[in-house]
């Protein structure tokens, strides 16, 4: 039987400042869904102010995932050596200095280079704060002693709605694309920086969990902040956690769950109109409806994963997610595939940030292992949208889409690598204050 997924903390009772940094990485998540889905929304009046075709918006937008990209890179030996809460505030100062870089650029000076830097800026910050933010829900998961790591990626979902949502509002309105992604990068900026001063105290920035308010810690946790403490001065442990055989199919498995995200984000739509000849506001719905059940599924699969386990939830979900792409694809009416589209969303749902959390199980190299698992699954949002777009040319969109199932199928047998590792360290309560944060 699988080991329990979370470490259970000595303590049954969260601390004030465990309660408070659950709210405060929940923020964070939501805020970086929103300084995105700021842009996305504002993606057609770019275009139309820079006077840009199809190609040329497709080159502008590479410039983000080419920044997200770099970011994940280092943004486990930043994370390490500055602590999540530092990182994310500085990824979060950077991907806000972007994205008003960008409102400017392209509504008031209407310079594509200005542009295309923005863009990268949002995307290295989005990146980096990725990593720190996944680290962070990490140890305050271990710490509350359930899962609630899907949860945490649900309020990412939400904030994209809200973003999408305020960006549709704006556009609408004539909302100048300047002032409109000015007000979201000053929003997110503050957000960020208030949000983050409640993260955990960081082993990794000289705080010291076994000060006077934690002076009644048991032994066994003394040892592991010592272990932690080594760990430190080792160094991050970057290049040695591409070596690990678990951190590699951990990311692999992510990878795979990556692209079936990714490819209803990008191409479900575009299936609808096209595969099941509905309206485009009607492909806009089914989009809708998979956003929809991804974000119930992080909300309530947290039930499932602490009384199953990871791999038994994984397994069934991962399934879910391929007969629901099998529906989509092969059914007749598309109200029939409407469903298949709520069984994918639900399948998709938990992959992400389950893979995340297993990476992060050892607190001593979290953030290395996190950068690693985060580099390899994001590959996927830059290969899935060309890999999709070639097979669409071919055998049509809509049919294109079942190369996720084709995929999902074998990776079934990557799931047992997101079981616990016995070396794992416990959690630690930290009630200390840490310097950074006061």
């Amino acid at each position: 039987m699988e080991r329990s997924r979370i470490p259970v903390p000595a303590t049954s009772t969260a601390s004030p400042q465990v309660l408070a940094a659950r709210t405060a990485v929940a923020t964070v998540f939501g805020l970086n869904g929103l300084m995105l889905a700021s842009w996305f929304a504002r993606v057609p009046a770019a275009r139309e102010a820079l006077g840009l075709s199809a190609g040329e918006l497709g080159l502008l937008l590479l410039a983000l995932s080419v920044g997200a990209v770099l970011a994940l890179l280092t943004a486990g030996t930043v994370a390490h050596r500055l602590g999540a809460a530092r990182t994310v505030m500085t990824g979060a100062a950077a991907g806000a200095g972007g994205l008003a870089l960008v409102g400017v650029a392209a509504g008031g000076w209407g310079l594509v280079p200005a542009v295309g830097a923005g863009l990268f800026a949002v995307g290295y910050g989005s990146g980096t704060c990725e990593v720190a933010m996944n680290v962070e829900g990490a140890a305050v998961e271990r710490r509350l002693g359930r899962t609630i790591m899907p949860r945490f990626h649900a309020a990412w979902s939400l904030g994209t709605v809200a973003g999408a949502g305020i960006g549709a509002g704006f556009a609408r309105i004539d909302v100048p694309i300047a002032v409109h992604l000015s007000l979201a990068a000053v929003v997110v900026a503050v957000g960020t920086l208030i949000a983050a001063r409640s993260f955990l105290p960081s082993a990794a920035t000289g705080s010291a969990p076994g000060g006077p308010a934690a002076s009644g810690s048991a032994a066994g946790d003394a040892a592991a902040a010592g272990s932690a403490a080594g760990a430190a001065r080792r160094g991050s442990g970057l290049l040695a956690a591409w070596r690990e055989p678990r951190t590699i199919l951990i990311g692999l498995l992510v990878l795979v769950l990556a692209f079936t995200e990714g490819t209803a984000n990008d191409w479900l739509a575009v299936a609808f109109v096209d595969g099941h000849q509905v309206s485009e506001a009607m492909g806009a719905l089914s989009f809708g409806v998979f956003v929809a059940a991804m974000t119930f599924g992080r909300t309530a699969g947290t039930v499932a994963l602490d009384r199953w386990g990871r791999v038994r939830v994984l397994w069934a979900t991962m399934a879910l997610a391929a007969a629901g792409v099998a529906v989509v694809v092969l059914a007749g009416p598309w109200p029939v595939a409407l469903v298949g589209v709520a069984l994918w969303g639900l399948g998709a749902s938990l992959g992400f940030p389950v893979g995340m959390s297993a990476a992060a199980d050892d607190e001593r190299y979290a953030a290395a292992r996190v950068s690693v698992v985060a580099v390899i699954g994001y590959t996927a949002f830059l290969a899935g949208p060309p890999l999709v777009g070639l097979l669409g040319d071919r055998i049509g969109v809509l049919r294109s889409l079942l190369v996720v199932s084709l995929l999902l199928l074998p990776a079934l047998a990557l799931v047992p690598s997101i079981r616990p590792p016995a070396t794992a360290l416990p959690a630690r309560d930290l009630t200390a204050a840490s310097p950074e944060m006061r």
